[in-house]
């Protein structure tokens, strides 16, 4: 972009465009809060393997040498809690002490209660599954943009981008000294094209990677540089002022639960639109259908999504709320940022035309009771076409 002269023209007398900075992080697989969710769903999807209908709403707490499951399921399935947490962690790539953390060795502790029955009594039983209600009161929203294939932000696009790089690089040996806790971070310059966001450069990269004490951290820089950096960004985002920052605090030898105490459910940003459109604050994992705060937030995206597929909007922004045990969402509010040639009576009358969003139509649109929530668990919720509500739905208008 040229230097701007005063008062905000170019030297050529044209407007100068007014740019803006956002960032996005993302979380590995051996973060600690992340090590969390993925043992929740993994828990979710062992129950829903032998029981589709089951109630699940599974936290997980992990600390050295330590994991706990809590919360409370009602479910015909009969499961192995251990061995479903350390095949979780052994996936994850913790499998030696020297890396801070060991499935062979930790203990493992289950705290699990079944649901409440005037939960149970209000939400499903003795209701056809169109018309069960939602499991709690609760906001969610979806969001979309046209700035990526994917409608996703860039910004956390490539977070997640960056991480999935380094955690394959870590498993086919390349990254040798690679250990399972990594986090990235991605600030891009923007400009508002009549409200739509449309990325102009990578501004700057943060990536931190727990390693082995046998590698320095020049060879560690130079080895993501070269590997991760320039190979997950297009070379069209990066330029000279592009700014890096590559395990900026020096060592990273104590990761995972050794180095922070991990919880589920508190990489919502994470897991949703990193910092983008909003948030209702209910986290995903660990929790079945029923549980408004992740089926209804992946029907808001679903709903986002075929809006800027279809051209409507530009960029989206959906809300829905729900009150516990009522099926029928209380209300429903499309934000198109100036984006669309619709009113806003018009959007919303389109998403009540083509989506029924009580709980019950929602497991059934997107399959909701099939096992495939541990893989949602890691590089975000949102954004990859294995999953029903990324498939975008042909709108009648």
């Amino acid at each position: 972009m040229h230097e701007a002269k005063m008062n905000g023209f170019h030297e050529n007398g044209t407007p100068e465009i007014e740019t803006f900075l956002f960032t996005s992080e993302s979380v590995g697989e051996g973060h600690p809060d992340k090590m969390c969710d993925q043992i929740s769903d993994a828990v979710l999807d062992a129950h829903l393997k032998q029981d589709p209908n089951a109630k699940v709403a599974c936290e997980t707490v992990t600390k050295t040498g330590m994991v706990m499951l809590c919360g409370e399921i009602t479910s015909n399935a009969v499961v192995d809690y251990q061995k479903i947490v350390r095949e979780t962690v052994k996936q994850i790539g913790f499998d030696d002490s020297s890396k801070g953390f060991d499935y062979k060795t930790c203990s493992v502790l289950v705290a699990i209660e079944q649901q409440s029955p005037e939960i149970a009594s209000g939400v499903h039983l003795e209701k056809d599954e169109d018309n069960v209600g939602a499991g709690d009161q609760g906001i969610m929203f979806g969001y979309a943009t046209d700035e990526t294939q994917e409608a996703m932000p860039l910004t956390v696009v490539l977070a997640h981008k960056l991480n999935a790089k380094i955690a394959e690089l870590r498993r086919d040996g390349t990254f040798w000294w690679a250990r399972p806790d990594t986090k990235s971070q991605v600030t891009c310059e923007y400009y508002f094209d009549q409200g739509a966001c449309i990325p102009i450069r990578v501004h700057t990269v943060v990536i931190s990677v727990q390693h082995s004490e046998k590698i320095g951290l020049e060879q560690l820089r130079s080895e993501i540089m070269e590997h991760v950096v320039k190979t997950v960004i297009p070379d069209k985002y990066l330029d000279s002022r592009t700014v890096f920052h590559i395990n900026p605090c020096g060592t990273f030898i104590i990761g995972g639960p050794m180095g922070d105490s991990g919880l589920t459910g508190r990489k919502i940003i994470v897991d949703t639109y990193g910092g983008w459109g909003a948030h209702g604050g209910g986290a995903f994992s660990g929790k079945d259908f029923t549980k408004v705060d992740r089926s209804a937030a992946y029907a808001a995206r679903w709903v986002a999504k075929s809006l800027v597929k279809s051209g409507i909007c530009r960029r989206c922004l959906v809300q829905v709320s729900y009150a516990i045990g009522v099926a029928e969402p209380l209300s429903i509010t499309i934000f198109d940022y100036g984006t669309s040639g619709k009113t806003q009576k018009e959007l919303v009358a389109i998403v009540k035309k083509n989506f029924d969003l009580r709980p019950g139509r929602i497991l059934k649109d997107l399959d909701l009771k099939r096992p495939i929530y541990q893989k949602t668990s890691t590089y975000g919720h949102f954004g990859r076409d294995v999953f029903s509500w990324e498939q975008a739905k042909p709108l009648i208008l």
